[in-house]
């Protein structure tokens, strides 16, 4: 797979859970300098929770799921990264804990790194107050407090880069009652704009660099650099301009986002993509 071009190695939505498995994948991407990338969930804990465990889900009468679930995978793959000398890639991180492993072993010089998405930076636990469905997502949005501490990290580089992770879901995934709504959202039209919101002091090299440069980094990728002779792949956005995401400006076949008029900062006019100028 490596020799046919493959840059990394997972499992897709499935964390892996044997660390046997996980140790002999360690093993043999560090022949050629590979990297794993995880969802850190210990599938075992609480395999039938719907959001957080904490306060919010049992005044909303909900089974939770544990922040320990994330942890202790990492944990685990930290110590086996150590053990192999391989490298490996947590996305989607939804707790202090986890920042707090992560960093440990980024002292240690580790070869870790690990993304946020966009709406763990952006909501909580509490905001599932109304039992949105849209808001239902894996790993499960945690409390203010992981949520503040997950900016936190992606200021301070213990967390490296951003991934929406993107799941389009068809309506009737989502319009049921909560415990039988899929986890998912869309993201890749509003990642920008929520990032810039959050961040509004932040200039245009480091946004680039939480949505594009590092992740080309960790993965190996040629660097997007403008330079003559390069092939255009530019985005067009005003970091000052208001927008507004709406059903009529949705360019997905499906709806499944929570960030339907939320007022947002920031405004993407379109993009320069094979010498081709698409607009919004």
């Amino acid at each position: 797979m490596q020799q046919a071009g493959a840059l990394a190695f997972s499992d897709g939505l499935l964390p892996i859970q044997s660390s046997g498995l996980m140790l002999k994948a360690l093993q043999y991407i560090k022949a050629f300098n590979g990297i794993i990338i995880q969802i850190p969930e210990d599938a075992a804990i609480a395999p039938h929770g719907l959001m957080h465990e904490g306060v919010v889900s049992t005044c909303l009468g909900l089974p939770g799921k544990p922040a320990i679930a994330e942890t202790l995978i990492i944990a685990r793959d930290i110590d086996l990264v150590q053990y192999t000398g391989s490298a490996i890639h947590f996305t989607g991180i939804s707790t202090k804990a986890s920042i707090n492993l992560i960093a440990a072993a980024k002292q240690k010089g580790l070869n870790v790194t690990c993304s946020v998405t966009p709406h763990h930076l952006f909501f909580c636990d509490e905001d599932l107050k109304d039992y949105d469905t849209h808001l239902k997502v894996n790993p499960p949005l945690r409390t203010k407090t992981d949520m503040l501490a997950l900016r936190e990290g992606l200021l301070n580089g213990t967390i490296d880069c951003i991934s929406t992770h993107h799941l389009p879901l068809e309506t009737d995934r989502k319009v049921c009652e909560f415990e039988y709504a899929k986890p998912g959202i869309i993201g890749l039209q509003t990642v920008y704009t929520i990032i810039n919101s959050l961040f509004p002091n932040t200039n245009a090299d480091l946004l680039a660099d939480w949505l594009g440069n590092r992740a080309r980094s960790i993965f190996n990728l040629p660097d997007a650099a403008i330079m003559p002779g390069n092939v255009a792949e530019l985005t067009l956005f005003n970091t000052n301009d208001g927008s507004v995401f709406t059903t009529q400006h949705n360019q997905s076949k499906s709806a499944n986002s929570p960030f339907f008029n939320i007022p947002l900062t920031g405004k993407v006019y379109g993009i320069i993509h094979k010498n081709q100028i698409h607009l919004n």
